[in-house]
């Protein structure tokens, strides 16, 4: 937050390219472990590891979750805490926040609506751990309604009524959350999701086309290494995100994966009939939602996260919701500026939420042998304005 502004801040990669995300990657080798931008440049190299979407391994963890790697059992919230020192450090020295070395860098954390428990704690620890100040954690598909609301707040000056549904299909996560947008106040009435959903899945969808359509014995999954696996969903996320309503197809290069692999060609239409049924799996959620809350009219579905960049996405989507589907103008950064925002307390109309999981604490049992989940807030109770 700059000066009533929220600019996003960029990064430049060891590649000399400059973006404006950090990608949550770790890189192994036997002897060293890497994040972010410069787990990026081991990809392919002999010797590296590269592991992808670390946030959706918070999914399932626990308190003394581990990851296997290389013969070796690794602790999750470490991994967790070093990928946060990782961005801390690259922020400070490879971005354009223009902070210095000591300056406090405060934090508001974006978690997926339906992340239980282990994901906030784990996530709000590696960031202390980290050194970051954080001042508090909202769910994805709320900031995205906070950045919504600040974006159109002339919209509801004028008397524009009805309710807001954020439609939040990112990278690993799809969420959607209805909310009312009040007179006083805006509050979420109800979210839900699916956890294992997003972006990653569409690029595993076009690599198995791709390796299919090869025609090469030798390409197939099974037959392809870990790193080798790695670099064919880089090149595939790589071509289905410079897709356009106008690509009629898509040339994913093999080479890249192996030498002398050829370059293979898959007609759009094929890749976007794959991918339908998992579009319409979170149109299905986002229409029980609504069924189950009969009195709320909504006026405009939202559309936030990169895996909604999808072409097929916003058009299976008018099937059902027709012109109120409404793609954010922020694909991939409305959820960032929504936290800036809240950060910063501008809102007109402050945002109430609720909890959509049971919120508790861990406590020790059996003298420390094993750890049980006591129930302080079950789900749906709000939370304080």
């Amino acid at each position: 937050m700059d000066r009533g502004n929220y600019p996003l801040v960029n990064f430049e990669g060891a590649d000399g390219h400059v973006r404006d995300w950090f990608p949550s990657l770790m890189a192994v080798s036997s002897d060293k472990r890497l994040y972010g931008w410069e787990a990026f440049s081991q990809q392919g190299k002999p010797g590296w590891t590269i592991v992808r979407s670390l946030k959706s391994r918070l999914r399932t963890a626990g308190p003394y979750s581990t990851i296997e790697l290389l013969g070796e059992s690794l602790n999750l919230s470490q991994i967790m805490a070093e990928m946060m020192m990782a961005l801390r450090r690259e922020l400070l020295e490879r971005s354009t926040l223009g902070a210095r070395k000591y300056d406090r860098l405060q934090v508001m954390l974006g978690v997926p609506a339906n992340a239980n428990s282990n994901q906030r704690f784990l996530t709000e620890e590696a960031a202390r751990a980290a050194g970051f100040d954080v001042m508090g954690i909202l769910n994805e598909p709320s900031a995205a309604a906070v950045e919504y609301g600040y974006r159109n707040s002339s919209d509801r000056k004028t008397g524009a009524k009805g309710g807001l549904l954020v439609y939040d299909l990112g990278g690993g996560t799809f969420d959607v959350s209805l909310v009312d947008l009040g007179e006083r106040e805006h509050c979420v009435i109800a979210s839900d999701g699916i956890p294992d959903l997003g972006g990653d899945s569409f690029d595993e969808i076009l690599a198995l086309l791709v390796l299919a359509e090869a025609g090469n014995p030798e390409a197939q999954e099974p037959s392809l290494t870990a790193a080798e696996w790695y670099l064919l969903l880089e090149e595939c996320r790589e071509k289905k995100e410079a897709l356009n309503p106008n690509s009629r197809k898509t040339s994913v290069d093999l080479e890249r994966v192996r030498k002398n692999w050829k370059e293979v060609s898959i007609p759009v239409d094929v890749f976007y009939e794959r991918c339908r049924s998992l579009v319409e799996s979170s149109r299905t959620v986002t229409e029980n939602l609504l069924a189950a809350h009969p009195d709320q009219v909504i006026d405009t579905l939202y559309l936030t996260g990169g895996g909604s960049e999808l072409p097929p996405v916003a058009r299976i989507l008018r099937e059902t919701f027709g012109r109120r589907v409404k793609r954010s103008a922020y694909m991939r950064s409305a959820t960032a500026i929504g936290l800036a925002i809240r950060a910063a307390g501008h809102e007109e109309h402050p945002l109430r939420d609720q909890f959509t999981k049971n919120f508790g604490v861990w406590r020790e049992a059996d003298d420390g042998r094993n750890v049980v989940f006591d129930v302080i807030f079950p789900r749906g109770v709000k939370l304080p304005s």
